[in-house]
């Protein structure tokens, strides 16, 4: 059992299994692959797949490889047959992390000759087969070691020179062509300064220790290119010096690695934000073990809500028959029946992934930036044609149909492509309006077509534009207007794309035709503020039947279109009284679900019609941004 938290290199291995997002119109959520992703890289602070989709890691550490070889009586401790991983997936993981023995993989050191060398090669290499056939990713760790004639019998304070190159130098040539791999370096070293761990000492035991840059530099040399995962010092519970220190990688290809308990160095909030939020700013990070040792699930629970709102991956210690206090053992029986304390990690996996997928919810921030919501693992990043760094300018943004991409809008009225995933930017825009070096433009919406779309001005003005070679759209009519007075706040297009509505900051609904089609039907509202500008957006059903408002606290209200009836009321997570923070609202594709943004990147959710609403989360705006719109993607 230990504690560490992996940067670029355990993130890469987590990225195995988990979520891809792209598309526009549901929350983010994670769910374990039907099979590992051909590809799993570190790009930035996050691991994603083949077609750059974010993904995080939710797994279990199966412990017994690092010492029963040793130990003489066996490879595994416990069955590791397809059943028995059949069990492990069924917890909705999506990663398992094999602890190794390096006397064990390399058959030296006196091993028995039945649980060493080739036998146990073969034996985790089939190992590894049968998770990937489980749709689950390996992540390989050097647990065991020891320096010289000794035998690998527990933890050192860290690898040896004498055999650790060479275990890895053999196990990444072993793996080198499977993409559903990550490498683990070393389980917990402690007991050594940053110097030791980076580049190797002469240990207080009198054996010299090899350094992560030399074990790295082993896996690197056989052309393996996967994630590394790398942990910090103090049983990898103390990431403090993991930026200085982080080792030089030519694939740039690493991971931060630590593991939380609740007894280990970083076990309050406070640590948490304060030593690992900076190093998954710049890196992947997943805690490469997880646990408490009282039976009980407190402590994982405010740990994994944490991490979840940060994006961070984990895998809980371990899927072995111990003590649920003495392990932490996370299971009574190989079958999955979860102890007390592995109860509570069971049903937090089970909660991620009955949440919806597929989809992906963004934050326009101010500079024109799409930033992905980080809970539980964010969307696909998004490539913008168009920011302004250091300047709150953009004002709002709408998604394409085929959720590929879509449109930015800023104040002057400029209307710029973006692309989601690896998807091609779309063509460029043609306005037929622009007030340059005058902020009025407020807010966008794009026809169901996606061949164009209205851009709202403060006044109420609504005003089309072209998408590519597409002819511009007809001019629309409003039924409200109010020249001179910057009121008009947010605008949405009816599903047949006839007309739509705007809402003022009054929190009044005006309905709008497009070209000659009739005005639609008047909007019934159950709640405005006369006299207030504190309604900030709106956000249609899918049956353009009506909608919801948001107010600058975060009230969400319900509005009806003609006859229909009032949608229900729902209750946000997020409600900031006399705060006017409050700035975007939408919908999933299927009106179930909806999200609201705030100035500072927070996203609360709310259901519709008795849904479960996923859990809050954060995007993580730039220094001096603020959030402006909202983007769900489907």
């Amino acid at each position: 059992m230990f504690s560490k938290v992996f940067r670029r290199a355990c993130a890469m291995a987590v990225a195995i299994g988990l979520v891809g997002v792209g598309g526009l119109a549901v929350g983010t959520s994670y769910r374990a692959a039907a099979t590992p992703p051909a590809s799993v890289q570190v790009q930035g602070n996050q691991l994603v797949d083949g077609s750059g989709n974010p993904i995080r890691l939710v797994g279990v550490d199966r412990s017994g490889t690092e010492y029963a070889c040793a130990q003489g009586w066996g490879i595994f401790d416990g069955p590791s047959d397809q059943g028995s991983i059949q069990a492990i997936s069924s917890w909705h993981v999506n990663a398992v992390r094999v602890p190794l023995n390096e006397d064990c993989w390399l058959g030296i050191n006196g091993v028995n000759p039945s649980y060493s060398g080739a036998n146990y090669q073969t034996a985790i290499e089939n190992y590894v087969s049968q998770l990937h056939a489980a749709g689950m990713m390996a992540i390989l760790d050097l647990h065991w070691s020891a320096p010289g004639g000794q035998l690998a019998l527990g933890q050192q304070m860290m690898a040896d020179s004498d055999h650790s190159p060479a275990f890895w130098t053999s196990v990444a040539s072993a793996f080198k062509a499977d993409r559903g791999v990550a490498f683990d370096l070393y389980n917990e070293p402690h007991d050594i300064s940053w110097s030791c761990w980076l580049n190797g000492c002469v240990t207080s035991a009198g054996w010299r220790a090899a350094g992560m840059q030399s074990l790295l530099n082993s896996v690197r040399s056989t052309g393996a290119t996967q994630p590394v995962m790398v942990a910090g010092l103090n049983w990898a519970g103390d990431l403090s010096g993991w930026l200085q220190n982080e080792p030089n990688d030519p694939s740039n290809q690493l991971a931060a690695s630590a593991h939380i308990y609740n007894y280990s160095q970083c076990n309050t909030p406070g640590c948490w934000d304060s030593t690992i939020a900076p190093v998954a700013a710049q890196a992947p990070v997943v805690t490469g073990e997880l646990g408490e040792t009282d039976c009980a699930r407190g402590f994982i629970d405010s740990y994994m809500a944490w991490a979840d709102a940060h994006g961070l991956s984990y895998l809980g210690w371990s899927w072995n028959t111990a003590s649920c206090g003495s392990g932490p053992a996370l299971i009574t029986s190989y079958n999955g029946t979860p102890t007390a304390f592995g109860a509570g990690y069971q049903s937090h996996l089970a909660a991620i992934a009955s949440q919806p997928s597929g989809g992906g919810v963004y934050v326009l921030d101010g500079y024109g930036n799409l930033d992905p919501e980080t809970n539980p693992g964010g969307p696909a990043r998004v490539a913008t044609s168009d920011t302004w760094s250091g300047w709150n300018i953009a004002r709002g943004a709408a998604g394409l149909p085929d959720d590929t991409g879509g449109y930015t809008l800023d104040g002057w009225g400029g209307v710029h492509p973006f692309a989601i995933g690896s998807n091609p930017m779309p063509p460029a825009a043609t306005t037929s309006d622009y007030w340059p070096e005058w902020d009025i433009a407020r807010s966008v919406a794009l026809l169901p077509s996606g061949q164009g779309g209205y851009v709202l001005d403060g006044w109420g003005g609504v005003h089309p534009f072209a998408i590519g070679s597409n002819p511009m759209p007809p001019a629309a009519s409003a039924s409200a207007y109010w020249p001179e007075k910057d009121i008009a706040r947010s605008i949405v297009v009816l599903p047949s794309g006839t007309g739509g509505y705007v809402l003022d900051g009054y929190g009044g609904v005006h309905p709008f035709a497009v070209g000659s089609n009739p005005m639609p039907a008047a909007a019934v509202t159950s709640a405005s503020w006369s006299g207030w500008d504190i309604a900030r957006s709106l956000t249609l059903l899918p049956s353009g039947s009506g909608g919801y408002v948001v107010d600058g606290w975060g009230g969400v209200h319900p509005f009806a279109t003609g006859s229909s009836p009032m949608p229900p009321a729902v209750n946000s997570s997020g409600y900031w009284p006399y705060q006017d923070v409050a700035r975007g609202v939408a919908l999933n594709s299927a009106g179930t679900v909806g999200y609201v943004d705030t100035t500072s990147g927070q996203v609360a959710t709310f259901a519709v019609s008795g849904s479960a609403a996923p859990s809050a989360g954060t995007a993580n705006i730039p220094s001096g941004a603020v959030g402006r719109a909202i983007l769900v993607t489907s």
